[in-house]
C-alpha cells in the first residue's frame, strides 16, 4: 500500500474502519443489483483475502456483511474500543460515514461501556454470526477501560475525542473532495486535525485514479488517471452551463486521455470491460498536470446536482418536482409556493435536506399552513426524491428527516437585492436553487417564521429492477 511511503509502521497495528454492506435487489432476469462495494464485501475476494499485515481491520466480516445497519455499527465500533491502541487509523467510504460513526458513539458509549465493563454482549445484537464471533473477542471484563470511556464521553467538550480515545491514530482515511468537503471543519473538531487521505477516485462503473499524494490538504489533491482501469474520453465543460454536455457524444465532440489541456474541465465519458460504451459518469472534472504523460484531475462536482449528503444526488428537476407535489397538498386554500431554494445541512448528524419556502396566500400575503398539514408535505417532498436518497433514510439511516422551513414574504425579493448589490445583473438574475454562502444563509434563517420536519420515514423497498 502506498501510503506506506508516507506513514511509516502501517503494518504495526491496525485500521479502524466503518465497512456496511447496502440492500440489495434483483433485475428482472433474477441477477443481484447493488453497490459495488456491496458485491465486494459479499464476495470470496474479501471474506478470504489472503492475509496482510498493513490492511488488519479491527471490523470482523461477520459484522461488516450483517445488513442490520444497528447491530453492524455497534459490533464495529464496540471492536474499535477493545482495541483502541492498536487503532493506527480510523476510515469509512465517505466523512460522511465516519462522522456517523462519532454521532453513534455520542448516543450509545454507555451502553458500549457496560458490555465492556460486565464483558457481556449487549442484547441489541441478536444476529448469529456477529453474536459468535463477538464472544471470542469480548472474551472477559475490562473495567479500567469501561471506566476511561466514561471518563471521556462523559465530557460535553468532544473536541479531538478521536485522538483521545484512539491516541495511536496518525491519519483519517475518508473521500473528503466534491460533496464530501462540507464535512472537513467537523472532522477537524472531532480529530483534532489529524491529515485526511483521499487515496483513490472510483464508483461503481469503473476505478478511475489514485491520488500519489494521499497525505496532501484535502484542497490539493489531484487523482492521476489509471489508463489500464477503462478507456476514458473526456466532454469538453460549458462553465456558462451544461448545454455542451447535452450535445450527442460523437467524434468531434470528445477528447481522449493524452489530449486532455491543463485548466480546463471535462465530463467524464468510460468505456468498460463490463460492457458500458461511452457511459456519461456525471463528474466535472479539472486537468491540474500530468504524471509522466498520464493526466491528473481534481474532481470539481457532480453534473447538475444540488443536494448531496452522502451516495444521495438530488438534481434541479427533481428538487422541482418535489415540491410541485407538495405544495398540491395546500392548493385548494388558495396557498402556492411563489420561490424556494435549499441547502445540505451537515452540522447535524446525519445531514438533512432543508428547504425555503416563500408562501403566497389568497390575500397576497405568507399563508399559514397547519403544523400537520406542513409535516405532510415534508413526507411527500422526501416521496417524490428517489430510490438511493429513500433507501438512506429508510435502511442505512444516514440521512435525517427533510426540513422546510418557511419564510416571510419578501425574503427572496431582500436575496434578489442581495446578489444585485454584489454585482448580480438584474436582467440575468436567478434565484439559486441550492445555497451556501454564509451571508445568503444567515439572510434566509433570520427571515423563518416557522419550521417543519418529516414525521415519518418515506416508502422505500428493495424493488425488482427493469
Amino acid at each position: 500500500m502506498f501510503n506506506n511511503s508516507y506513514v511509516p509502521g502501517l503494518d504495526k497495528g491496525k485500521g479502524l474502519y466503518f465497512l456496511f454492506v447496502k440492500s440489495e435487489s434483483k433485475t428482472s432476469g433474477g441477477l443481484p443489483a447493488r453497490p459495488v462495494l456491496t458485491s465486494y464485501y459479499k464476495s470470496d475476494h474479501f471474506k478470504r483475502r489472503p492475509y496482510d499485515p498493513y490492511n488488519v481491520y479491527t471490523s470482523p466480516n461477520e459484522a461488516i456483511l450483517c445488513s442490520d445497519s444497528s447491530q453492524s455499527m455497534y459490533a464495529q465500533m464496540l471492536c474499535g474500543l477493545l482495541m483502541r491502541h492498536e487503532v493506527l487509523r480510523l476510515g469509512a467510504v465517505f466523512a460522511s460515514g465516519l462522522l456517523r460513526a462519532i454521532s453513534f458513539l455520542q448516543n450509545n458509549w454507555k451502553e458500549l461501556a457496560r458490555d465492556i465493563s460486565t464483558g457481556t454482549l449487549s442484547s441489541r445484537i441478536f444476529d448469529p454470526a456477529i453474536k459468535n464471533r463477538m464472544s471470542k473477542i469480548l472474551t472477559k471484563p475490562d473495567q479500567e477501560l469501561a471506566e476511561f470511556l466514561v471518563g471521556v464521553c462523559s465530557q460535553e467538550n468532544w473536541e479531538g475525542i478521536i485522538t483521545k480515545i484512539w491516541p495511536n491514530t496518525k491519519y483519517l482515511d475518508v473521500i473528503v473532495t466534491g460533496a464530501m468537503a462540507q464535512y472537513i471543519p467537523t472532522l477537524e473538531y472531532y480529530s483534532g486535525g489529524l491529515p485526511m487521505a483521499c487515496t483513490m477516485y472510483a464508483s461503481s462503473e469503473s476505478y478511475f485514479g489514485i491520488n500519489l499524494k494521499p497525505m496532501c490538504k484535502p484542497s490539493e489533491v489531484s487523482y492521476t488517471i489509471m489508463p489500464n482501469m477503462a478507456y476514458f474520453e473526456f466532454l469538453p465543460h460549458n462553465h456558462d452551463g451544461d448545454g455542451a454536455a447535452e450535445a450527442s457524444l460523437d467524434e468531434t465532440s470528445l477528447v481522449e486521455l493524452a489530449n486532455v489541456e491543463v485548466g480546463k474541465e471535462y465530463e467524464l465519458v468510460i468505456t468498460t470491460y463490463a460492457g458500458l460504451c461511452r457511459y456519461r459518469v456525471g463528474d466535472i472534472l479539472r486537468v491540474t498536470g500530468f504524471h509522466n504523460s498520464a493526466p491528473q484531475f481534481k474532481f470539481i462536482r457532480r453534473k447538475n446536482v444540488l443536494l448531496s449528503i452522502e451516495s444521495d444526488k438530488t438534481d434541479e428537476a427533481e428538487l422541482q418536482k418535489a415540491v410541485e407535489n407538495a405544495s398540491r397538498l395546500f392548493a385548494e386554500q388558495g396557498t402556492r409556493v411563489i420561490e424556494y431554494t435549499s441547502y445540505a445541512e451537515t452540522k447535524t448528524i446525519p445531514g438533512h435536506y432543508v428547504i425555503y419556502w416563500e408562501l403566497l396566500g389568497r390575500d397576497q400575503s405568507n399563508a399559514l399552513i397547519s403544523e400537520e398539514v406542513m409535516a405532510k408535505c415534508c413526507l411527500e417532498m422526501e416521496e417524490s426524491l428517489n430510490s438511493v436518497y429513500r433507501q438512506s433514510r429508510v435502511a442505512d439511516n444516514s440521512i435525517g428527516p427533510l426540513e422546510i422551513r418557511v419564510v416571510q414574504n419578501g425574503t427572496f425579493e431582500e436575496l434578489m437585492d442581495y446578489a444585485i448589490s454584489r454585482g448580480a445583473s438584474i436582467n440575468q438574475y436567478k434565484v439559486p436553487r441550492c445555497v451556501s454562502f454564509t451571508p445568503i444563509m444567515e439572510l434566509l434563517d433570520s427571515r423563518v417564521v416557522s419550521a417543519h420536519f418529516s414525521p415519518s420515514l418515506p416508502h422505500w423497498s428493495p424493488e425488482r429492477r427493469r
